[in-house]
């Protein structure tokens, strides 16, 4: 900062000047050239300046026309003098903003002992806690070596304890790359004080060639395990910055981590866990590698480890559910003539599959097999299939499993079909009939260690004789495209050519009327809750459907109708379960978008669990967020009977608030070389994208910027804003990349749910292709979120905002055509009305009370009393503002005159209280008269 830097100086008229700023050399000031103000004009004084501010985060900045070319991350703010003025500056890096910042905060709080308190850090816990280290290492191996040394391997080992993630061969090279300097240096010593070049040649080689001394190990211990990133975070919530005592970390587990009520005693506990050093744990302080293992720990993951357990209500209908669900489970590679195995099922179960499907034709020696007709794939024995389906069924789930049977068995393999069943599945099989005048199936709890058979179901006919039923065959309409596309060909060409099917039209394929089979009456009767029935159209399903009949749809068609009929599919899904199946043209078992078809409300969406990629990702991720139960329940704008919701809106969504996520990509660690990759040795030039995936308005992505030759530790400081307009069916995800201009290759990525994500400084554990964990290879990144609808965790959150101000939007009643109901209903406009402008009000009110504090629009309330309690302290030190908790809505009282801009911050304080009051006591009250209404409605 002595030395100075170029920065960019931001004025209200939205004027950029390029300027060069420096400290004096005496730390009193801070001063700029060239201007045409008078010398000391051009300067600020530290003992002036009253808070530095990170971001776009003043006034100045926020009217300023060239707002959005401005990087979140390398804007600052210096809030300086009596008047509350704003110098208002844009760094060229992160990095250079991360230093002005810290100075100055530093200089802030010890003034001209800054350099001082620098210097005595040199005998640091950290440093005292290392030097015991490294004596410990040399007392175990009990060598009385030059300068204390330990053997190079120790060393290793040593560094390796605390980054574990680093390979000793990059460890143990820079070693010797030091060792080498330091010769280096000594024999030009010896050269030039004494010319002894005799001796410096006829020296024998160092004898300590494998050893390490002290100050080495220290030296790489800094290079290895120093994070600059972490010791920025220490330093900005340390009171003496070296070390978080237990009320530091406490404030930065409320502020930062957005955790409620955290008690000094649970921070000393954490200490006591991660603090490596004796003297620190018997002191109570957290050093920089204790602060780096606390948020490396399970504790910072980005999951929120609430919903490693079941948190949902799972007392709703089965229709209000995704189940996870899987596609010709048998198959464990393409669809036509890869093989089949039984552990296709049991992964499949193992991961919390509740939907497996089961092909049954007619096999040798009157055991009927599990294959897909049609294809060259080799069949197993039926008998053997169910074994494994009984055994693995409520392994990982104890929740309802749904067994799809495609039955083209003869009537006597039937009854060898059905003794397999019984006789295996037992009492799991559930057998109840549904009570006809059941508007919806039951719920998963109460069908807990059942299992549901779907399949066709013969009509009552009197006397019980077996019936004749339409067969289901999917892999048909399989053999067919691959025979019209593949005329004349081989067998071999069939799978190579598959991705050219895309092309064949569906109004090029004839569809013959299904076929019919004799269907065996005892087997009919083992289908209760599942019963497969014809797709003709959403009407005819709204008059004759019953809630225990189910339609599968193939991926095409399921398309078709929620691209024509969002609205329509939505409503049919609400009452009704829906399985969609992957287009018969994904021969390759590629699979389809999952979220495309459960933005429409479709339950079971059946996915090649065989095939690694996006797919898979968001499937699995989307089934965690349950406690990998197989059951997520479906966004209450989907179950809700009064609300319309259409699949494909590009903007809001009625009646569902929108969020604000605000991602920071800080670094990376440990990223390994993407797999077979051979082009450029050991080095990687990371970048990230980040993407959301949710319904067609919040699908968007960005990318940071690359980093060139470090996986290690690279440094991306790069932050990210996204509107999300139905957060319950939001996922981000993370992917990492090396940039090569050959092709950028797939180094790792992680999924999760928007539900799920926790707030804060948190870790990322990047996962490889195929869905395992990439060993210590992490993302560090900030997130912040505005609170969820519906209540989730409120505590964990801040308050909605919008992402701009702009007019006020009530939610809409559609006319249903029948007076007497739209007369019932328009009773409740008012009513919504007012339960609109009492939110908006005090999220507008919340808003602005932000933006006076200085900090960004997805702030907790903490994080703005904590920006505010800066700079509310008079020229003695003596506080400006008090807050006096007496009453159960805190009001900010002021100690004296107050400046104008703090005037302005208690008169929006208390309108902030008085809005948040009104939610408080109006709320329930509107919310049952509108509840009322629709009662009556209904």
């Amino acid at each position: 900062m002595v030395e100075g830097s170029e920065l960019k100086k931001i004025r209200p008229n939205s004027r950029v000047y390029q300027r060069y700023y420096l400290l004096d050399a005496g730390l009193q000031a801070l001063f700029w050239e060239p201007s045409k103000k008078e010398s000391d004009k051009a300067r600020i004084f530290l003992d002036s300046i009253r808070e530095v501010r990170t971001g776009r985060n003043t006034e100045t900045f926020r009217t300023s026309g060239v707002y959005e070319q401005i990087s979140e991350d390398c804007a600052f703010s210096i809030i300086y003098g009596e008047m509350y003025d704003s110098l208002d500056l844009v760094a060229n890096s992160a990095e250079v903003a991360n230093i002005w910042v810290t100075g100055l905060r530093y200089l802030m709080q010890y003034g001209r002992h800054a350099l001082d308190m620098l210097a005595n850090s040199q005998d640091s816990l950290r440093l005292r806690w290392l030097e015991q280290l490294f004596s410990s290492a040399a007392d175990l191996n009990k060598q009385e070596v030059i300068e204390e040394g330990i053997p190079l391997q120790s060393a290793v080992k040593l560094v390796q304890s605390v980054n574990p993630g680093v390979s000793s061969g990059k460890v143990e090279h820079r070693f010797k790359e030091i060792q080498r300097l330091r010769e280096k240096m000594c024999t030009l010593a010896l050269h030039s004080e004494s010319g002894l070049k005799d001796h410096a040649e006829n020296e024998k080689p160092s004898e300590r060639k494998e050893q390490v001394s002290r100050q080495e190990f220290i030296e790489v211990f800094h290079d290895f395990c120093t994070r600059p990133e972490i010791y920025f975070l220490l330093v900005q919530f340390s009171s003496n910055k070296e070390y978080l005592d237990a009320k530091d970390l406490m404030r930065f587990i409320e502020a930062e981590q957005g955790v409620a009520q955290v008690s000094e005693e649970t921070c000393l506990k954490l200490i006591q866990t991660h603090e490596p050093s004796e003297e620190g744990r018997q002191l109570g302080h957290l050093s920089l590698d204790g602060f780096t293992s606390y948020l490396t720990s399970s504790e910072c993951h980005l999951f929120d480890r609430e919903h490693d357990t079941i948190c949902q209500d799972m007392t709703q209908p089965l229709s209000h559910y995704y189940i996870n669900s899987s596609h010709n489970t048998y198959l464990i590679e393409d669809q036509f003539q890869g093989p089949s195995d039984i552990s296709g099922y049991i992964r499949a179960l193992k991961m919390g599959c509740r939907c497996v499907e089961v092909d049954v034709w007619d096999g040798p020696d009157g055991e009927p097999v599990v294959c897909t007709g049609h294809s060259l794939s080799r069949p197993l024995v039926l008998r053997s299939v169910l074994e494994a389906i009984g055994r693995f069924a409520f392994v990982a789930s104890e929740y309802p499993l749904i067994l799809c049977i495609e039955n083209h068995c003869s009537v006597q393999q039937q009854k060898v079909l059905l003794k397999h069943l019984t006789r295996i599945l037992g009492e799991r099989l559930y057998k109840d009939l549904p009570d006809e005048e059941a508007l919806y199936l039951p719920s998963p709890d109460s069908l807990r260690h059942r299992i549901l058979l779907k399949g066709k179901k013969l009509g009552p006919v009197s006397g019980g004789e077996d019936g004749e039923a339409s067969e289901e065959d999917e892999g048909a309409e399989m053999s067919q495209r691959i025979k019209a596309l593949n005329a004349g060909g081989t067998e071999k060409d069939v799978v190579q050519k598959s991705v050219s099917l895309a092309s064949v039209p569906q109004s090029n394929m004839t569809h013959p009327s299904p076929k019919h089979f004799q269907l065996l009456r005892e087997l009919s009767d083992l289908v209760t809750l599942c019963h497969s029935v014809c797709f003709k159209d959403f009407k005819t399903s709204a008059k004759t459907q019953k809630p225990w009949e189910l339609c599968s749809f193939h991926e095409s068609l399921a398309l078709h109708l929620a691209g024509d009929s969002p609205g329509d599919f939505v409503n049919h899904n609400k009452h009704f379960l829906s399985r969609v199946y992957p287009n018969p043209m994904r021969i390759d078992s590629s699979n389809m978008n999952p979220q495309d078809l459960w933005k429409c409300g479709c339950q079971i969406v059946s996915m090649n669990f065989q095939t690694a990629g996006l797919m898979m990702d968001l499937n699995t991720a989307w089934f965690r967020q349950n406690g990998s139960c197989g059951y997520v329940l479906r966004p209450a704008i989907m179950r809700q009977k009064v609300s319309y919701f259409s699949a494909d809106t590009k903007d809001t969504v009625p009646g569902v608030s929108p969020q604000l996520l605000h991602v920071k990509v800080i670094s990376g660690q440990n990223l390994p070389k993407p797999k077979g990759s051979g082009a450029k040795g050991d080095v990687v030039d990371p970048y990230v994208y980040v993407e959301i995936h949710g319904i067609p308005a919040d699908c968007t992505e960005r990318r940071t910027r690359t980093v060139t030759q470090n996986g290690d530790n690279p440094i991306f400081d790069e932050s990210f804003e996204f509107q999300i307009n139905l957060p319950e069916l939001a996922m981000v995800r993370f992917v990492v990349l090396d940039d090569d201009f050959i092709g950028d290759e797939f180094i790792g990525q992680y999924t999760i749910p928007l539900e799920c994500l926790q707030p804060g400084y948190r870790h990322v554990p990047l996962q490889s292709l195929t869905g395992e964990d990439l060993p210590h290879a992490k993302l560090f990144v900030h997130v912040a979120l505005t609170n969820r609808r519906g209540g989730g965790k409120p505590y964990k959150r801040g308050l909605s905002v919008r992402k701009t101000r702009r007019g006020r939007e009530y939610t809409a009643l559609r006319d249903l055509g029948v007076r007497t109901v739209d007369e019932v209903f328009k009773m409740a406009a008012p009513l919504l009305r007012e339960a609109t402008d009492l939110r908006g009000n005090m999220q507008n009110s919340v808003a602005v009370f932000r933006e006076l504090c200085g900090v960004s629009a997805v702030a907790n309330l903490m994080q703005c009393v904590l920006a505010l309690g800066s700079r509310a302290s008079g020229p003695e030190g003596n506080p400006l503002l008090l807050f006096d908790l007496r009453d159960n809505y805190p009001t900010l009282e002021p100690q004296g005159p107050l400046p104008d801009v703090l005037r302005r911050v208690v008169s929006t304080y208390e309108t902030m209280v008085n809005a948040s009051k009104a939610v408080m006591e109006f709320a329930d009250a509107i919310y049952e008269k509108i509840l009322h209404i629709q009662t009556m409605g209904e």
